[in-house]
């Protein structure tokens, strides 16, 4: 309960007519009458306004919703008894994300309603919970307000940014000038899958001439390749500790995440079947399927999944996917790469290959980076340096250690890991790899 502006306009005007009442005796008793009146009506008000309205709540907004983007939120009242209510409404959303436009104040005729939009911005991925709304509403004489819940509870998911995926695909797929880090890449033409016969243009590679083509239509035919399609892409992916980490306001796991996604979205465009495996703190398991299915059954699948404080057991990990795969397949490892790491992860890496093709991508912190670029203006600024230089290089020994190919191996700032992971992919399907 609590009290209103008018009960407190009332209590003003209860003790100014006090002050005359205490100078001329003839007013006392009046004065008692009214206070008295008072105190009648706001014992009544104040049952009145503890008793349930009869109002009903619904909350209209989306069942999906991308990260880090503004939403509205629809609620709509109805006044369902015979008297008029005046109502603070606030719903309850979820307290990490963002808010705009509550509490509201709106008043209700009998059998009306009112919608009240507001919006909200989520901040991680997961699902988002919606309680049931609070209303604050005044007893008939408006003296007092008693808090009600009413209402449905909801859940929504938030899912990472879609249109943020797609953009950075297309721009990494660009053919026709090199963007966001990523290299024109041949899409046609240099693959090794025939695709058909053609006319031969300036520019191609004598190697791609048929011969016999040639010399039956008497003019240069070449052959043109297409990039080989029906394969199997499944990420590896880390949730331990490591991808905690955060440059700025995203943490390295949701940088890793992204890329996956990004990769995912281009290879099911390619023709390949997408698949991801989670290990370290959630362990979690999505069969490669192509197309559209894919990029969905994955989405679903990870919109929620997290990082936590548990250690990766690579070892592990590669026994599990072994069992889960029975043909062969592009396994692309996301992790964070340590010196302490090297032998376990060499021994994962080492099994994988031997019925894979693997690619082990590592996010760098960028603070690293940036600590070993910084000019020197102490002594502090120097030993930062010394020990940045040196932790880089353990960490570069420790990728030496693992034995792969540069080509297979990616080691970058979180921002770039989507670009990388797609530059190698497609070079690897162009030179028939897989």
């Amino acid at each position: 309960m609590k009290p209103t502006r008018r009960m407190f306009q009332a209590l003003l005007g209860l003790t100014a007519l006090g002050v005359p009442a205490s100078i001329w005796p003839v007013l006392q008793a009046p004065w008692q009458v009214l206070g008295g009146a008072l105190l009648l009506a706001a014992g009544a008000d104040a049952l009145l306004a503890r008793r349930r309205p009869a109002l009903r709540a619904e909350r209209s907004m989306a069942g999906v919703l991308p990260v880090g983007a503004w939403h509205d939120v629809r609620l709509t009242l109805r006044n369902e008894g015979k008297t008029a209510l005046q109502l603070d409404v606030f719903d309850d959303y979820p307290p990490a994300w963002e808010l705009e436009g509550m509490p509201h104040a709106t008043r209700l005729a009998p059998g009306a309603f009112s919608t009240l939009t507001y919006r909200v911005r989520p901040q991680e991925r997961g699902d988002g919970a919606f309680g049931t709304p609070w209303l604050r509403v005044a007893g008939p004489l408006g003296l007092w307000q008693a808090t009600h819940r009413i209402g449905p509870q909801q859940t929504t998911k938030v899912f990472p940014d879609v249109a943020r995926l797609l953009g950075q695909a297309l721009r990494a797929t660009d053919r026709q000038a090199p963007t966001a880090g990523s290299l024109v890449k041949r899409q046609r033409g240099e693959g090794t899958d025939f695709r058909q016969l053609r006319e031969y243009r300036r520019g191609d590679s004598l190697r791609s001439i048929d011969w016999k083509a040639t010399a039956r239509h008497r003019k240069p035919i070449s052959r043109e390749y297409q990039l080989e399609r029906d394969q199997q892409v499944v990420f590896l992916l880390d949730t331990g500790r490591r991808m905690l980490a955060r440059d700025g306001d995203t943490s390295h796991f949701d940088h890793a995440l992204y890329a996956v996604l990004t990769l995912a979205f281009v290879a099911g465009k390619q023709g390949d079947a997408v698949g991801l495996m989670s290990f370290g703190v959630d362990n979690r398991w999505l069969a490669p399927a192509k197309g559209r299915i894919g990029l969905d059954r994955m989405l679903a699948g990870v919109y929620d999944l997290q990082p936590g404080e548990a250690a990766p057991d690579y070892m592990r990990a590669a026994n599990d996917l072994l069992n889960r795969l029975n043909r062969r397949a592009f396994v692309v490892l996301v992790t964070n790469v340590r010196d302490e790491d090297d032998v376990a992860l060499r021994h994962a890496v080492d099994l994988l290959s031997s019925r894979h093709l693997v690619m082990c991508a590592s996010l760098r912190e960028r603070a690293l980076d940036e600590a070993s670029t910084a000019p020197v203006q102490g002594f502090d600024d120097a030993l930062r340096l010394a020990a940045s230089e040196h932790y880089l290089q353990q960490r570069q020994e420790a990728i030496r250690r693992l034995g792969l190919r540069s080509g297979h191996l990616v080691d970058v700032a979180p921002e770039q890991l989507a670009g990388a992971l797609l530059n190698r992919y497609l070079d690897i399907k162009e030179s028939g790899a897989l």
